[in-house]
């Protein structure tokens, strides 16, 4: 199924947590692969930052905690929550959640867009296929498609607010000066949805003198992304048999056990339940 023209938008498989995006040193014989496939990527889809970029980039990624499906996103743009509502309202096999990550400057795939969403499902092992996994991240493709589609119905037109938005006036400005292509009198109606925001990350405990691991994931802590952790719960079991608590607030972990932050000193974040309004859209006819 093409992507709609208006909106453009890219889905892609590559993702960029290195940081290889960041501009840096010219192309030569001895850069590694990943730095080269990313500054190709920015090239393509880009330049980051640029009017030429594309509107709307969508990266996919799979992850080995639990995290069901999941999207993030940078910042709770329009679009960015448009499309959460429009899956989490139609998907039925799984759980949707949304996590916003508050970084002041990003380096991965999706921030090469506009705007950009990732989409991060599991639990899936690297090296396995799973059946269950994969149709998770091809319904929610196709229902960001579809969602695109709606948008991008019909003739051009002026996307203007409702006015009951509640979003910073710095966005109403920058969406007012967008073209949406609703049939005359549509309207995207807007509302509100619970997502979760970053407050820290936890690291595993570790020996003084080597620094290396000294405990696992607490198994009443595995697999329980997104439950709320509370004062006292436990949260890593050490290799000698201690169980070692969580201290402070209550917060939700996400990210569980995740393989690739290992080697980032990460054993899981913290964060913390949010509602976001997010404004109707409708349009009107350009004379």
């Amino acid at each position: 199924m093409p992507l709609p023209p208006k909106i453009k938008g890219c889905l892609s498989l590559v993702s960029d947590e290195q940081g290889y995006l960041k501009e840096g040193a010219p192309i030569t014989d001895s850069t590694p692969y990943e730095v080269r496939r990313a500054q190709e990527l920015n090239a393509q889809l880009g330049p980051k930052g640029t009017p030429e970029a594309v509107d709307l980039l969508c990266d996919l990624h799979n992850t080995t905690a639990n995290m069901g499906m999941c999207l993030i996103f940078y910042s709770f743009d329009w679009i960015a929550l448009h499309i959460y509502n429009y899956i989490q309202s139609k998907m039925t096999s799984a759980p949707v959640t949304a996590i916003q990550m508050d970084i002041s400057e990003t380096y991965s795939l999706e921030s090469v867009g506009k705007h950009g969403i990732a989409i991060e499902v599991g639990p899936q092992p690297h090296g396995v296929t799973r059946a269950d996994i994969f149709n998770l991240m091809k319904e929610a493709v196709d229902l960001t498609i579809e969602c695109l589609q709606k948008l991008n119905s019909g003739k051009k037109h002026v996307l203007v607010f409702c006015e009951d938005t509640v979003l910073p006036r710095k966005h109403v400005k920058a969406i007012c000066n967008c073209y949406c292509t609703l049939p005359t009198g549509s309207t995207f109606e807007g509302g509100k949805v619970e997502a979760y925001t970053l407050v820290k990350s936890v690291d595993y405990p570790r020996d003084p003198t080597t620094n290396n691991i000294t405990a696992a994931i607490h198994p009443q802590l595995q697999d329980n992304d997104f439950k709320l952790l509370k004062p006292g719960d436990p949260i890593f079991l050490s290799f000698s048999g201690e169980t070692v608590k969580h201290e402070g607030e209550e917060l939700y972990p996400v990210f569980v056990n995740e393989c690739a932050y290992y080697e980032k000193k990460i054993a899981f974040h913290l964060a913390k339940k949010v509602t976001v309004t997010f404004p109707s859209v409708s349009v009107k006819k350009v004379d």
